[in-house]
């Protein structure tokens, strides 16, 4: 029996998660750098660009689940969580250059108020909804927001030449010299034939770029960083630019990511997501949550919190 072990540690999944399970009902056009026929893996380029490139990333963490008891005696579910996203530039060293810490308590209770520690507030922020996945999501959504403004701080510096986030590009698409760096793929975007072709890809390679089409588009293509296990989707990143940029411009990105990204990917005995989890992209993720606080010190000051509101 022949098989193969995906690299990364089993408690994110799989970097393939669901692999071909799911093709994507998005219009897909393949045509945008090579005609369909003429695919091919493409050779990293000769020489390694150099210049500062940007990392942007952003932590969550729930520090309590809490229930809300409104004045008709209902009750709501909620989430007190601490976000944080920043940046790290690098090009001779590594640096992070921006980090901001937030906290909020999140519900779709209609009378929601901040929760007040010792240790400091929760501001309320309402949620579309008491499932725990849009509670989920208003708190991820509210870590986006971070992110956008470092990353909209950070392109408006002229010496950053390639800006890196890490996650989809969705709400990001104007910001100039940036790219969406997504590390695992739940659906399938390419017709079968060419889904087939990324697996082939040697390390550096990519595919031609092309145009994915949904309730919002971007150009695309796949990478495979450098590693030394290739067996099926290993190292296989997915890169996103703007939809804006014209077919010349979009390959243009994609040739430089091909060139520079590479210099960054992780290593099995350092990052159990090696390598798509990327060196900065790591390192930035410890810092941060670093930053958060110390977990059962704030549950602890919740606790009291809850005690002191019901006069216990």
């Amino acid at each position: 029996m022949r098989f193969s072990i995906d690299p990364w540690d089993v408690d994110y999944g799989s970097s393939a998660d669901r692999l071909g399970v799911e093709p994507s009902t998005a219009a897909v056009v393949v045509d945008l750098e090579r005609a369909e026929h003429a695919w091919s893996p493409i050779a990293p380029p000769p020489s390694r660009a150099d210049g500062a490139v940007l990392f942007v990333d952003g932590v969550r963490r729930i520090d309590a689940h809490i229930w809300i008891d409104d004045a008709d005696g209902e009750t709501h579910p909620g989430l007190c969580a601490t976000f944080a996203a920043g940046a790290v530039r690098c090009e001779r060293r590594a640096e992070v250059v921006e980090a901001r810490v937030e906290r909020g308590m999140f519900s779709a209770a209609p009378g929601a108020s901040d929760v007040t520690t010792r240790l400091g507030a929760y501001p309320a922020r309402m949620a579309a909804g008491s499932d725990p996945e849009q509670l989920m999501l208003a708190v991820h959504e509210r870590m986006t927001r971070v992110e956008v403004a470092i990353a909209e701080a950070a392109a408006s510096n002229n010496d950053v030449d390639l800006i890196v986030i890490d996650g989809p590009l969705r709400g990001r698409q104007h910001l100039p010299r940036t790219v969406g760096f997504i590390k695992s793929h739940a659906v399938r975007y390419l017709p079968d034939d060419l889904h087939r072709l990324v697996a082939r890809l040697a390390p550096g390679e990519r595919t031609p770029v092309f145009t994915i089409g949904s309730d919002w588009s971007r150009h695309a293509w796949y990478l495979r960083l450098p590693t030394v296990d290739t067996a099926h989707w290993a190292g296989i990143v997915r890169c996103e630019c703007s939809a804006d940029l014209t077919p010349e411009a979009a390959v243009a990105v994609a040739t430089d990511t091909a060139a520079r990204l590479g210099r960054f990917a992780s290593e099995p005995h350092k990052d159990t997501r090696a390598p798509q989890n990327l060196v900065p992209i790591g390192g930035l993720e410890r810092e941060l949550r670093r930053r958060l606080g110390d977990q059962q010190l704030l549950y602890r000051a919740l606790r009291e919190a809850a005690a002191g509101a019901r006069g216990g």
